[in-house]
């Protein structure tokens, strides 16, 4: 097997007439979701070039993924540009991209032009064609598996946006393992939660093509109103969730299994961040018998490279373990001076060698260069690694334990501390319902915002029987909800406009 397409046909063959993809508004079969793809494909086929970028301009819906499996069909990758971003970055990442043509709907022109896009404009009711079965045949024989697949915007360090292209090979190895391991099947409903430009979506679309299993789409803007996700999960007979961390966080924030309990759930895995034991054991009272995994790993390794199966109960002074690795994938830790660490305790870069690296960075050779190198422990053939930049260390039970950030490690007051150990202490805390710990370079200060009712010296006097004094934070702030990013995750950046501008009042 060597394209993803194979999945969707094999998926269409099996079962035509069987739900492939619905949203709050609409639903197709996999026969229909076949059809419509090649429709697309054959349209787009004349007018991109094969492994160029195609932009979706849009929200994720049923619409959208037969857009993507069209622009596939055509030879080409497809990448999901959200419109309610600023026009700044619209415009980097359609920079970044050079793509020739954007596929989006009337409403959203204005937005697109007002990022500065020249190239050809393509609404989606206008991508219509008869199917050509050899024109579409031509394409796929002269396709390897190495040819880009999605492309997958991330945060740049210099500001601009970068652009992670994964390729058919680490997706196909990827989720065949995935399938494998957790047991997903033709019988599975999953229920997408993430945005289609976040990796966590991978699992979601391409778990569902092959096995026949049915996707539920659910919309971003459910998760202000709990009751409406709830309702969805329970309609449709949702068995399976892989959702970023803060959307289960957000749930139980906003009591939504207070609701209602969705029956048919059978499978809980969870990404992103570090999830806060205390919520973690609120879903697991309510679904006693499902499984639950914590899965890590990045985009530019093609979602995640560990996962651990929780195999017993978790206090919330205890730390959850990332796992072992996936099948297929090489997981290892290295030092500052690129020596291998092997023993306990001690932590390192989490790196990641094998078939489900990226391609690299769209248009962006220097960073490619920094984060994907050749393996320092291998002088006898060239073997690519990605540095992850997380920190990690082995548990005595020889699984990988996270250890936060190497950029979130600091010094204070002499000590080299993690901020994700800080965060870890508060929210095991009673009253702290989630915490986020930043450092304040100029004035020296450790900051923490945190959810809860807890009072700034019961978190102190509680710190203090946790964790040393050098590492209880100078300043607390207290919000109603943690501001996320588009991916879910709480937005550092938007903490620290809040806490700079408190400071100038």
């Amino acid at each position: 097997m060597k394209n993803v397409l194979e999945y969707l046909e094999n998926s269409a063959k099996m079962f035509p007439s069987k739900i492939a993809a619905k949203d709050e508004k609409a639903q197709c079969t996999y026969s229909e979701l076949l059809n419509r793809a090649k429709e697309v494909g054959t349209f787009l086929s004349d007018k991109i070039e094969s492994r160029s970028p195609v932009v979706v301009f849009s929200e994720k819906s049923v619409e959208v993924l037969q857009l993507f499996m069209g622009i596939v069909y055509a030879g080409g990758f497809y990448v999901l540009l959200d419109p309610s971003f600023p026009t700044q970055r619209i415009n980097q990442i359609l920079t970044v991209l050079n793509a020739g043509i954007v596929l989006t709907t009337p409403d959203k022109r204005d937005k697109l032009e007002e990022s500065g896009y020249k190239g050809s404009i393509v609404f989606f009711d206008d991508v219509k064609s008869d199917i050509d079965e050899n024109k579409l045949l031509q394409i796929r024989n002269n396709s390897i598996d190495t040819d880009p697949l999605y492309g997958i915007f991330t945060s740049g360090s210099t500001g601009v946006p970068k652009g992670v292209v994964i390729c058919h090979r680490s997706v196909i190895d990827f989720i065949d393992v995935f399938t494998d391991t957790f047991g997903i099947t033709d019988k599975d409903v999953m229920a997408n939660q993430a945005p289609f430009d976040f990796d966590v979506s991978v699992k979601d679309i391409y778990s569902c093509l092959k096995t026949g299993a049915t996707l539920i789409i659910i919309p971003k803007a459910y998760f202000m109103f709990p009751n409406n996700v709830i309702d969805m999960l329970e309609d449709n007979k949702v068995t399976t969730l892989v959702w970023a961390v803060s959307a289960l966080c957000l749930l139980n924030r906003l009591h939504g299994l207070k609701y209602k309990v969705p029956s048919a759930i059978k499978k809980i895995m969870f990404s992103g961040e570090m999830m806060p034991i205390k919520q973690l054991n609120q879903w697991r009272a309510y679904y006693p018998d499902a499984m639950f995994v914590n899965l890590y790993g990045p985009t530019e390794i093609t979602c995640n490279c560990t996962y651990y199966i929780l195999d017993r109960e978790f206090t919330e002074e205890d730390k959850l373990p990332m796992g072992y690795a996936f099948k297929n994938e090489k997981v290892f830790l290295l030092d500052d001076e690129d020596k291998e660490i092997t023993e306990a305790g001690r932590s390192g870069e989490i790196c990641v060698a094998g078939t489900a690296l990226a391609l690299g960075y769209y248009n962006n050779p220097e960073n490619t260069a920094k984060a994907f190198t050749l393996n320092p422990l291998n002088s006898a053939y060239p073997e690519m690694i990605y540095r992850t930049g997380d920190l990690a260390y082995y548990g005595e039970d020889g699984m990988f334990y996270f250890a936060g950030r190497k950029d979130f490690q600091i010094k204070h007051m002499g000590h080299r501390i993690e901020l994700e150990e800080i965060d870890s202490a508060i929210n095991a805390i009673c009253g702290v319902d989630r915490a986020c710990t930043f450092f304040d370079t100029e004035k020296n200060k450790i900051v923490t915002f945190y959810v809860g009712e807890a009072e700034r010296k019961e978190i102190i006097d509680a710190m203090k029987t946790k964790v040393p004094e050098f590492m209880i934070p100078n300043v607390f702030m207290q919000v109603d909800e943690m501001p996320l990013t588009k991916n879910g995750k709480i937005d550092r950046n938007e903490l620290k406009e809040i806490y700079a501008n408190k400071g100038k009042k």
